[in-house]
This record gives structure tokens, sequence and C-alpha cells, in this order.
């Protein structure tokens, strides 16, 4: 085999064995540890055996969170994995194998055809209907079936169908801290058919009179 035929071999040997990176893009960061909370909202934090250290606590102005023990910790950009491990990093000076929960609490705002409309500090695990569930439910005139996400004025599209988006956690389907569920209302209602009603019997009445 000459030479010219050997370096075209190992030319192509060479490109079979690009390397998986370079074949497959990395992956998005993994959303489920991020704690993307914003000041005002509250990370709930549990150590187990210890009710003095734990509880809800609020994010202030500057992402910091003043925790017992360890003082000031800003959670700008911080995971949640990260939080868990500086805890443990802090704790395991005072016990031993400390088994800590963090859960960040971010502010979503419910509105439209619900009971209680109102802003609500909820666990990204829930899921839509969870929240609407925590608004008292939904009135007689909503359209459950058509929820919107409003993020800064403007609507956020949700890529699922009603069913999949009451399975979807708010990790999920992207709900920041800040954004608003809205329900929207029904095109024709009960109270729209009672307006319309009346109005038809009012017209029937003055027809009678001037007949």
């Amino acid at each position: 085999m000459n030479r010219s035929a050997v370096a075209l071999a190992l030319a192509l040997l060479a490109g079979l064995a690009v390397p998986a990176a370079a074949q497959n893009p990395p992956s998005a960061p993994d959303p489920l540890r991020v704690l993307a909370v914003r000041p005002g909202d509250v990370v709930k934090i549990q150590v187990w055996g210890h009710d003095e250290l734990s509880g809800e606590f609020p994010v202030d102005e500057n992402y910091d969170l003043f925790y017992p023990i360890v003082g000031a910790i800003n959670v700008r950009e911080l995971s949640v994995r990260q939080l868990r491990d500086r805890l443990n990093h802090e704790l395991e000076s005072l016990f031993q194998h400390p088994f800590i929960v963090v859960t960040p609490l971010f502010r979503v705002a419910v509105l439209g055809e619900v009971v209680r409309p109102s802003l609500y500090s909820v666990d990204p695990t829930m899921t839509i209907y969870d929240i609407i569930a925590l608004a008292g439910g939904v009135t007689r005139d909503a359209n459950s079936r058509k929820l919107q996400l409003l993020r800064g004025g403007e609507e956020v599209q949700l890529a699922l169908d009603a069913t999949s988006i009451g399975r979807a956690t708010l990790r999920d389907l992207g709900v920041r801290s800040g954004d608003h569920i809205v329900v929207a209302r029904k095109r024709f209602t009960r109270e729209d058919l009672g307006f319309f009603l009346q109005l038809a019997t009012f017209v029937l009445v003055v027809y009678t009179l001037v007949k």
C-alpha cells in the first residue's frame, strides 16, 4: 500500500473517531438546580432534627439571605446544590452529617377568573393548577383551558396543551419569580346570557307597546 493510500485511510479513521462531545452539543444548564429568586422572595431551609435552624429566610435587595450562625449569604446566580453545600460545610462544625433541604419560594401573581386573585409565594415543584387552587380555584366564568403566562407585560408562550400544563411543574414550564398567571374568561358567560335575555324581553315589550 502506497503512502497516499495510508494517509487517506488514517484521515477516514480520524473522521470516524470524532469525540462524542464534538458530535453532541453541550446541554443547557439544568434549570432544576437554579434558585431563581429575586429580592423579596424567600428560601425555605429545613435542617432535620434542628427546628432552631429551619425556617423561611427572605432575600433582601442585595440578594443576601441572612442565616443563623452563618450570617449573610449572597444567593444571586446561586444553585440549590451550592447553597446546600455551603450550609452543610458551615453546620458540620456543630454536628455531624446535617441533612438539609433547600426550597426556593418565589412570588407569582394569579389573576383573571380566580376566586382570590393575589400574589402567592410558591414552590417551583407545584403545578399551575396547584397555584390556581391556592387562589381558591376558578370562577364559573373561567375558561380553564386558556391560561396565559405574562412576564414584564408580555405573554410567554407555553408550548404545551392544557392537559400537559396541568401535569408540568413550574420548573418544567420555566415560570419565574414575578411572573403573572392569568386565567381567561369565557367568551360567552351566564351573565352575558342573562343580559341578552333581558334585552330581548325589553325589545319585545317595546315592540308590543308600539305595535
